[in-house]
């Protein structure tokens, strides 16, 4: 497994996303990832499967010192308050003293960013949560996020047919991990004829190449979103090939 080196600490440059995962299907699925090798899990309040990731981190007998867990408050929750009192909860149900990243979920509205940040800096004093970030945050959001936090991450919608060009500018600028979800375009990626042809030249497949595309970029991590051993597996196998340059650039060319 790579990493992306942030602020000094490293992050698994792919982690496995839980977003619809629910039940006995969730625990299952982040306790067979784990045992596969994946170190970084991301979930969110919203998602109501917090108390699933966390019996399947336990579950796994993985440390949790290994895993880089992340999870976010929704924007219904975004008074100070409410932000503190929510991300104990989630600790409860998450099983652990603390995660490694809280993210506002979405930019708010008519809480100002700087008192749901500012309870998020609380929480971080008192150890609850180690870094704090944002998600589908513009780049000038994000800058004024940065008046309140050291922003970690910005978990962002990206993937070969999305580009984000000027937030990866601003992350390599501002030393963030850009996270992106929906890496495989909910598996929109499958038939692209110009990722199948290149994934041919590796003995790999298309999506392979989409992740691989990602997690070669400086700043940048995945968060696919898999439950079957194939699927994860398959995911987890995009350490072992290197894409060119000119194969890079190629990929690049097919965002909309």
């Amino acid at each position: 497994m790579e990493h992306q080196n942030i602020k000094g600490v490293e992050v698994p440059s792919l982690g496995m996303g839980t977003y619809r995962l629910t039940g006995e299907d969730c625990t299952g699925a982040v306790r067979l990832a784990l045992s596969m090798g994946y170190r970084h899990v991301d979930t969110a309040q919203m998602y109501g499967n917090e108390a699933e990731v966390g019996r399947g981190m336990e579950d796994s007998g993985v440390d949790r010192e290994e895993i880089f867990l992340t999870t976010k408050v929704w924007p219904s929750d975004y008074a100070h308050d409410r932000v503190i009192e929510k991300t104990r909860e989630s600790l409860k149900k998450l099983r652990t003293e603390y995660v490694d990243l809280l993210l506002m979920h979405w930019p708010g509205d008519g809480v100002a960013l700087g008192e749901t940040l500012g309870a998020m800096r609380s929480l971080q004093d008192e150890g609850a949560v180690r870094h704090v970030g944002v998600s589908n945050f513009s780049p000038s959001l994000t800058e004024e996020a940065a008046e309140h936090v050291d922003v970690f991450c910005n978990q962002v919608e990206y993937h070969v047919y999305k580009s984000q060009d000027a937030l990866l500018d601003q992350a390599r600028d501002m030393d963030y991990l850009i996270v992106a979800y929906r890496p495989l375009s909910r598996g929109g990626v499958e038939g692209d004829g110009t990722l199948r042809e290149v994934g041919g030249a590796h003995g790999k497949t298309a999506a392979q190449v989409a992740l691989r595309w990602l997690v070669q970029q400086e700043k940048v991590s995945a968060i696919p979103k898999a439950t079957g051993e194939e699927h994860l597996r398959a995911n987890l196998d995009v350490f072992d090939f290197e894409l060119s340059d000119e194969e890079m650039d190629r990929v690049s060319s097919l965002s909309r």
